[in-house]
């Protein structure tokens, strides 16, 4: 980021540079959702089993990328942008260094984690049989490349902290389009692709991920961010400067995938029917999140420029006016969801028990979307300022309230709605906890 660059973040209108930050990520989530859907839809031509082995791998994924983009690529970026907006080039092009060894001791980690522990985790998840089987043929090669996600998303984390965000997204929007295709041949067999089936689709993500770290790095080291000599020397201080709000962050990516887990587990209790609607209701969520995140990484740079520039004041608004946007496009959403549920319901089944468990959920829980909104904003918000503990327990007390009320609702034999309903409640208190969090927390104290 030059001088010039850091200036304008500094003293532009918000609303516009804020806008104009999160447009290429909002870009990126049309690709991303394409990824996911081609995916299932390949992998479904081969059966019933490879379709559940795929959803059995799906939170360790989502846990791949949760830690390398947004809980350590969130540190990353708020060091560099706090680097920056106070003027230190030479500590910025450190923390690449050091962003970068911590990408590949943690990729080396998670492929040794999956490997060892992956087949017990999906047996817990239900998985047997072909399932397993499936599962792992699909996780023991994706997760095998982890270390190349965990580069390419730090690559990409170090850009945005600049205020870069077009290049990082052109970068995973060409490995998208790069992977689809190229999963489809290689699970189907097309042309001179071998028939892999669903190993294939975990070497697409692989070559995907690949081409996008050659692409970003490239870019780095032809910027004024190169390393240089002497910034290759790695020292406490900068790992942690990174880790103080990674660490933290990947507890929270940890609660969102456990809250996932829990949350199924317990739907799952009210029959077949009951999962289908309630994964229906939750793919919507899933698509909104992206849009947060999106919002939410360009609040990582602006805050982060503005409190390494001594400018809190700046900087908080910017965060408020940050969960506003993302706050009114899940209301959207949720207002939409909840007077006219079937609309999306009706696209993934006809079956009507399937049908009225998900437009309960929809209709119970979409109105309060908007928190989910603004808490996933303010949370990126609070990475750029370092100070990510309250929004992290505010997860947390989601999740209490998920597990607790979701056993008392068991318990006492409750119908489904009242398990909706106690998922609304988490939401609610997880967006309004991290509101609070940012309005009461002193931005003008050091971190």
């Amino acid at each position: 980021m030059t001088g010039a660059k850091a200036k304008a973040l500094l003293d532009a209108p918000i609303l516009p540079t804020l806008l104009r930050l999160a447009a290429p990520g909002l870009l990126l989530v049309v690709f991303q959702s394409a990824i996911s859907i081609s995916d299932t839809h390949f992998v479904g031509r081969l059966g019933t089993e490879p379709l559940a082995g795929l959803a059995l791998v799906f939170p360790l994924v989502m846990l791949l990328q949760m830690t390398s983009a947004g809980a350590m690529g969130g540190g990353i970026s708020s060091a560099i942008a706090r680097a920056l907006g106070a003027g230190d080039a030479a500590r910025a092009r450190a923390l690449v260094v050091h962003g970068l060894v911590i990408a590949v001791i943690a990729g080396l980690v998670f492929t040794l984690f999956v490997l060892l522990f992956g087949q017990g985790i999906y047996r817990l998840l239900g998985g047997e049989g072909a399932a397993l089987a499936a599962a792992l043929a699909y996780s023991n090669v994706l997760f095998g490349g982890a270390v190349l996600v965990w580069i390419a998303n730090t690559f990409a984390s170090v850009l945005r902290g600049t205020g870069n965000t077009l290049v990082p997204a052109l970068a995973l929007v060409a490995a998208s389009l790069v992977h689809i295709p190229l999963s489809a041949a290689l699970i189907l067999g097309w042309g001179p692709f071998p028939q892999m089936g669903i190993a294939g689709a975990g070497l697409a993500y692989v070559v995907g991920f690949a081409l996008a770290s050659v692409g970003t790095g490239l870019y780095i080291w032809r910027s004024p961010l190169r390393p240089l000599r002497g910034d290759w020397h790695l020292v406490g201080r900068q790992f942690r400067e990174i880790l103080r709000v990674g660490l933290i962050s990947s507890v929270s990516a940890l609660q969102t995938v456990f809250t996932a887990v829990v949350l199924t587990g317990l739907v799952g209790r009210f029959g077949t029917a009951a999962l289908a609607g309630y994964g229906v209701g939750v793919r919507l969520e899933l698509l909104q999140v992206p849009l947060a995140f999106a919002i939410g990484q360009a609040l990582v740079v602006l805050v982060g420029t503005n409190i390494g520039a001594g400018r809190p004041e700046r900087a908080k608004r910017t965060a408020f006016i940050g969960a506003a946007i993302a706050a009114g496009i899940c209301l959207a959403i949720g207002a939409t969801v909840a007077l006219f549920p079937r609309l999306w319901v009706g696209l993934f089944s006809a079956d009507p028990a399937v049908l009225d468990s998900g437009a309960a959920y929809l209709r119970i829980v979409g109105p309060f979307y908007p928190f989910m909104g603004a808490g996933i904003a303010l949370y990126f918000a609070s990475q750029g300022a370092a100070r990510v503990v309250w929004p992290v327990l505010a997860g947390t007390a989601r999740l209490v309230i998920v597990i607790g009320g979701g056993l008392i609702a068991l318990a006492l034999a409750a119908p489904l709605s009242a398990l909706y309903w106690v998922i609304a409640l988490g939401i609610v208190i997880w967006g309004s906890a991290t509101i609070w969090a940012v309005h009461a927390s002193d931005w003008s104290r050091p971190a």
